[in-house]
C-alpha cells in the first residue's frame, strides 16, 4: 500500500478549484486501486495534509498522470500558498480496533 500525502498551505480558492478538485477526487474514488484518503489540519488550521491510499505504484502513477490533475497541478499557485507531496510506501499499520481507519483492513 502506498500513501500519497499533499501538505499544503491553502490559498483562495474558485470556481475553477472547486471543478477540478471534485473532478479529482471523483476519478480517484472510481480507481480500482483507491482505498481511501484521510485529511488533517494543523493545530493552527493554516496548514492541511490530504493523505490518498493506493493498493500499488501503478494505481499511484494513474492518479498522478490523470489528465485533469495534471491539469489541477499546473495551476497550483492560484490556490495555495506552498505545497509538499510525500509519497510513502505503508510497511505496517497497526491497532487495538477500536479506531476506525482506511488501514484496517489492508
Amino acid at each position: 500500500m502506498f500513501a500519497c500525502s499533499f501538505i499544503f498551505t491553502p490559498g483562495n480558492y474558485d470556481e475553477e478549484f472547486y471543478r477540478l478538485d471534485k473532478l479529482v477526487m471523483d476519478y480517484a474514488e472510481a480507481m480500482e486501486g483507491y482505498i481511501g484518503v484521510d485529511r488533517w489540519f494543523s493545530e493552527d488550521r493554516l496548514t492541511k495534509n490530504v493523505i490518498y491510499y493506493f493498493k500499488d505504484q501503478e494505481s499511484v502513477r494513474e492518479f498522478a498522470t490523470f489528465s485533469d490533475h495534471k491539469e489541477a497541478k499546473e495551476k497550483y499557485a492560484r490556490w495555495y500558498k506552498g505545497y509538499q507531496v510525500v509519497i510513502s510506501e505503508v510497511k505496517a499499520a497497526y491497532g487495538d480496533g477500536n479506531y476506525p481507519h482506511i488501514t484496517n483492513n489492508q
